[in-house]
């Protein structure tokens, strides 16, 4: 099967369809190769160097959690928030883009783990249609948000307010010298600290741990950052996920260093977070997607009902969603209220497969995660 190609829309970039390769152009990356049917690479991080501590070393191949120690001390955490300059956070690109910005050598280097199989990629790549013109896709916002949000959308500006406006929000981190985003949700937690986003969001599968790692809940149309910044203290991914780029596994969690002398949890709230759930059922989908027809500058959602991976090559759930890239690391939350924005995560944005734009996988929650969340609340 014929790989579609994606087309980015970050400012740092032109994007043009030259075949089944995507050519762009940007500051510094040589010209991308051909993505492979495999998920992408999250390749090592190339942040500012001074005072970074060393992962925490895995104990066991077999290991449920692996950790990593990221902004340690008050000095390093304010380090890692005057990184992000309103220009360096503009110029930042979805995470999914990673390989073919950096052309690294990670998960596209075949340290996956999988089988052949059908394609897929990380979230919601933006794919043209079979026809699609070799000219740029012109940018254009998403539709205003309804009066009334709906139960069954593939992506819509959410404008309902309420709890997810807050507790969700835009991740920024370094990998391989970029600046990429995703996104990711507060959840309730012992020590008022965790977000939850996909492990490619955190870590480059068994490649390297991302840098410069914030969260900004609530992040406004024009870059605002009404409740502050929060840098990653630690960070957590489960062991199928460090080992192998097992996208049933693909789940991180990262405990907050608190920001103004406030916990996240304090200054946002948080949601619930679910494990072993009934599969199946209503979900709410949340993220930041950046690649057209979107720019990272709304919260956008998807709804609709769960199903089964169709092509059996997951456990993952699919869920009706247009979102692009950006998404990655979104909640999904079941049992959602839209008139309070609350309910309880279950899952989260992780891929797509490469044929169908219009269906976003996510990871079921089931032991693993509830043991990274142990783990992460603890820390």
């Amino acid at each position: 099967m014929t790989l579609s190609t994606p087309l980015l829309a970050a400012a740092p970039l032109v994007a043009g369809l030259m075949g089944p390769a995507l050519i762009g152009a940007a500051p510094g990356p040589r010209q991308a190769d051909p993505v492979p049917a495999s998920h992408p690479a999250r390749q090592p991080a190339a942040g500012p160097a001074a005072g970074r501590p060393a992962a925490t070393p895995a104990t066991s191949a077999t290991e449920p959690v692996v950790e990593h120690v990221a902004a340690h001390t008050a000095a390093e955490q304010r380090r890692v928030l005057d990184y992000w300059t309103p220009r360096r956070m503009a110029g930042a690109l979805p995470i999914d883009l990673l390989d073919l910005v950096t052309g690294g050598d990670g998960l596209l280097g075949g340290l996956t783990g999988q089988a052949p199989g059908r394609p897929r990629q990380a979230a919601a790549l933006t794919l043209p249609a079979p026809a699609a013109s070799k000219l740029p896709m012109p940018r254009r916002q998403a539709a205003a948000a309804p009066a009334a949000p709906a139960a069954s959308t593939i992506g819509a500006r959410w404008g309902a307010g309420g709890a997810v406006s807050r507790t969700t929000g835009r991740v920024f981190m370094t990998l391989n010298g970029a600046d990429f985003v995703c996104s990711a949700s507060t959840v309730k937690s012992a020590n008022q600290d965790v977000v939850v986003t996909a492990g490619h969001c955190v870590k480059d599968g068994a490649g390297e741990w991302a840098q410069n790692w914030t969260f900004v809940p609530g992040y406004g149309s024009r870059g605002e950052q009404p409740y502050g910044r929060y840098a990653a203290r630690r960070m957590f991914v489960t062991g199928p996920w460090a080992r192998k780029a097992d996208d049933d596994y693909d789940i991180g969690m990262v405990a907050l260093a608190p920001s103004g002398g406030r916990h996240a949890a304090e200054a946002v709230g948080a949601q619930e977070i679910a494990f072993n759930v009934p599969r199946g059922g209503q979900a709410y989908g949340f993220g930041y997607p950046a690649d057209p027809p979107y720019r990272g500058d709304h919260l956008v959602y998807c709804a609709g009902r769960l199903r089964d991976d169709p092509y059996k090559q997951t456990r993952d759930q699919g869920l009706g969603c247009a979102m692009t890239a950006g998404s990655s690391g979104g909640p999904w939350l079941t049992g959602f209220d839209p008139a309070t924005g609350r309910g309880r995560i279950t899952s989260l944005s992780s891929f797509k497969y490469t044929d169908d734009a219009r269906t976003m996988y996510g990871p079921y929650f089931g032991a693993a995660a509830k043991a990274l969340y142990d783990t992460a609340q603890r820390s």
